[in-house]
């Protein structure tokens, strides 16, 4: 009734009983991922659930020395993908995004995640223990994030996460355990980008807390199927344990912050201007090559279909589309 347990850890009641330990953690930490097994050993839960989504599930079975590999390596494949499941600006910031993870990674020699692998291991040791996944979708995330932005904005962001070189310790990183500390460095980034610190932090502690609302249900016990309080384990950033904590009681409504703009003239502008471009370099390398080359080139479908694209339409808004 009264388990042992590191200072990290926040306790939160439901309505019904059933109690939430919510494991504040930092990503690149080794403490972390001994706090998340000392919590799960010690409470022996029901469900554990952990800040990832569908879209980042499969670092919960990859080996360290694999994760390690892929956080350093960002090549033209993850750009391209990003893109794809993005749109166009939102997955350029997801590569600037994960151009830090790799330089944290790199300055660390730690892959990311290793808290959430550890919970994965130890709910799989507890009988009966389910497993749930409580992030936000991560494309929604950027998407919203984006649109939160003005182009100044924008480009000041970019332009910092292109050039960060500062180097990290691993002391570095068990300081962002310390509330004060994170909380100041909270205060700094709503100064600098509020709309960004609204729609992946505050946003994301409302449906984290949803999701372990969720989950903190009574459940049937497996002796006599009787309706019993819930044990849960939550395991997310430290950053985000006191905003779930705010939002406990609160009437939340998700729908508000699932919902992605339309994509914006600029964002439209700004892909016509780069099929243009590489449709003036297709067509700069067909008069350098020759007409029969270029003939040649006209009739394949694939330039055939991204001319037909730029050709005028009608006058009127330009057509809407669910990327940005």
């Amino acid at each position: 009734s009264s388990p042992d347990l590191p200072e990290t850890v926040t306790c939160l009641t439901a309505p019904d009983g059933s109690l939430l330990y919510l494991v504040g953690t930092a990503h690149f930490s080794d403490s972390s991922k001994k706090d998340v097994a000392t919590t799960i050993r010690a409470v022996q839960p029901d469900v554990v659930v952990v800040e990832l989504c569908q879209y980042r599930v499969s670092m919960l079975k990859m080996d360290e020395s694999t994760l390690l590999k892929e956080a350093k390596d960002i090549n033209l494949e993850k750009v391209q993908h990003a893109i794809k499941q993005n749109g166009l600006m939102s997955g350029l910031m997801q590569i600037l995004l994960l151009k830090v993870s790799a330089h944290i990674t790199e300055q660390l020699g730690m892959a990311p995640g290793g808290e959430f692998r550890e919970a994965f291991k130890e709910a799989g040791r507890v009988p009966f223990c389910k497993f749930h996944l409580g992030d936000r979708p991560i494309p929604v995330t950027f998407k919203r994030a984006i649109a939160a932005l003005s182009l100044w904005q924008k480009a000041r962001l970019a332009w910092g996460l292109c050039f960060l070189s500062d180097p990290i310790s691993k002391e570095d990183v068990e300081k962002c355990k310390q509330k004060d500390l994170l909380e100041q460095t909270m205060s700094e980034m709503i100064g600098e980008f509020p709309a960004l610190h609204q729609t992946i932090v505050a946003e994301r502690d409302i449906y984290l807390t949803h999701t372990l609302r969720q989950a903190t249900r009574c459940v049937e016990a497996p002796s006599n199927a009787q309706k019993v309080p819930a044990v849960v384990v939550g395991v997310v950033g430290m950053g985000h344990v006191p905003g779930i904590e705010r939002n406990w009681e609160k009437q939340l409504n998700i729908n508000e912050i699932m919902s992605v703009a339309p994509p914006s003239r600029f964002g439209w502008v700004l892909r016509i201007l780069i099929k243009g471009v590489m449709v003036g370099m297709l067509g700069y390398a067909c008069y350098r090559v020759g007409g029969s080359l270029g003939r040649a080139l006209q009739s394949l479908h694939a330039v055939q279909s991204l001319l037909e694209t730029l050709r005028p339409t009608p006058a009127g808004p330009p057509p809407l589309s669910s990327e940005l």
